[in-house]
């Protein structure tokens, strides 16, 4: 992470998005770390002890119920990146959750998850508009957990009402467990059928749920894998854009969008919109974030998250080209900071009615030093460097 990044926009790190999603996925592992540490009970923290003495019952819950729902957590953190609400909803309820758990533990872990969960809460609080997206589920996935869902219950009741002609089964919590240790092929061997009809029924539920968990795995897991794989190849998937948060988006590019990449590189995170696939692709390979897309369309602009923009450059080399763009991205985001490189000197004013707040004619102010270099008695390229200079050493001056 650049240092200054972090000095000159400390919410964007800490309270931004990413904070958001990562401190719940390190709670997440706390919370399992600590919960499978704390099954045995065996310490005591004394600094919880010293004012709720917890009964070593609950704490072995406490510790059987914290690794759950770190796997739980870690479900919601991974719903977060693809900005679900539904996530994001769970995730406000289980930090609490783990919190109280950590007191209920009552360990010398304790502590460090009873912090974390309660620090975690207010990026997450904070960052509620961000998480908007509605789950969108395949019809395939959908019908795999119909399937999942239905061989559960088919082999939890129908156990159940067989539970005369199974050994070692008499309780719908010894008929769910039965249909589980069943469908997923691990069969213990306890509960066994004592019966013709009963040895059909376990073959029909052991079908049903090998089959039901195979398609299951196969359309949920699926699109994970083919993102990982996307990630190695070196091809941004959405998922990676969703993350961005208060970056710099620029749009096309032109002569001067090399020398602004190198610039960018370390100030902030950034994102660069051009129809040119096979750019693009060159991008890519440099681990830049691009997006494949007419800068001035809206589509390529709403993934290159433009409404979350710290700032917005367009630096083509058609002013026509920038001044469509720039009308696009300021009906997106009134309030962005948006700077343009007018090519010719007398698209200027045009540029700036279009929305740019700034209007920067590179061609102009390098005549101008060509000029005085070779005219004058200053010393232009000195000046030159004296300004690169400054302000890599200097702050950044704020908006």
């Amino acid at each position: 992470m650049d240092a200054r990044r972090v000095l000159h926009h400390p919410r964007a790190v800490f309270v931004g998005t990413r904070a958001a999603i990562w401190l719940p996925t390190v709670v997440a592992i706390l919370s399992f770390a600590t919960g499978v540490a704390n099954i045995s009970a065996t310490s005591v923290n004394p600094l919880i002890e010293a004012y709720i003495r917890i009964p070593r019952e609950v704490q072995r819950a406490a510790g059987f119920t914290g690794a759950l729902t770190g796997f739980l957590m870690l479900l919601s953190a991974w719903g977060m990146r693809r900005r679900l609400r539904a996530a994001w909803f769970s995730t406000v309820v289980l930090l609490p959750v783990t919190a109280l758990q950590g007191v209920a533990q009552s360990s010398r872990y304790s502590l460090p998850l009873i912090a974390l969960s309660l620090l975690s809460l207010p990026p997450v609080l904070v960052n509620y508009r961000r998480f908007d997206r509605r789950a969108d589920l395949s019809t395939t996935q959908l019908a795999a957990t119909a399937a999942l869902s239905g061989t559960l219950v088919y082999g939890t009741a129908g156990a159940y009402q067989l539970r005369e002609e199974f050994n070692n089964l008499s309780t719908l919590t010894d008929a769910l467990y039965y249909t589980i240790v069943t469908a997923s092929t691990v069969g213990y061997g306890d509960v066994t059928p004592a019966s013709q009809q009963a040895k059909l029924f376990g073959m029909s539920v052991l079908v049903l749920g090998v089959a039901s968990f195979t398609v299951a795995l196969g359309s949920l897991l699926g699109p994970a894998i083919e993102a990982r794989l996307s990630q190695a190849l070196g091809t941004m998937n959405d998922s990676d854009l969703e993350l961005l948060d208060d970056h710099v988006v620029v749009l096309g590019y032109g002569d001067l969008t090399e020398p602004l990449l190198e610039e960018l590189s370390t100030a902030a995170e950034f994102v660069v919109i051009t129809p040119d696939s096979e750019l693009a692709a060159s991008l890519r390979t440099r681990d830049l974030h691009v997006v494949v897309g007419d800068p001035s369309d809206e589509d390529p602009q709403k993934q290159a998250g433009i409404e979350h923009a710290r700032a917005i450059i367009a630096a083509t080399n058609d002013d026509a080209q920038d001044a469509l763009s720039i009308l696009t991205a300021r009906q997106f985001h009134p309030d962005a900071r948006i700077v343009a490189a007018a090519t010719d000197r007398e698209n200027t004013e045009k540029l700036r009615r279009a929305g740019a707040d700034a209007v920067i004619s590179p061609a102009v102010i390098g005549g101008h030093l060509l000029v005085e270099s070779a005219l004058g008695d200053a010393d232009m390229e000195g000046l030159a460097e004296r300004l690169l200079d400054a302000e890599s050493e200097g702050d950044t001056p704020d908006d």
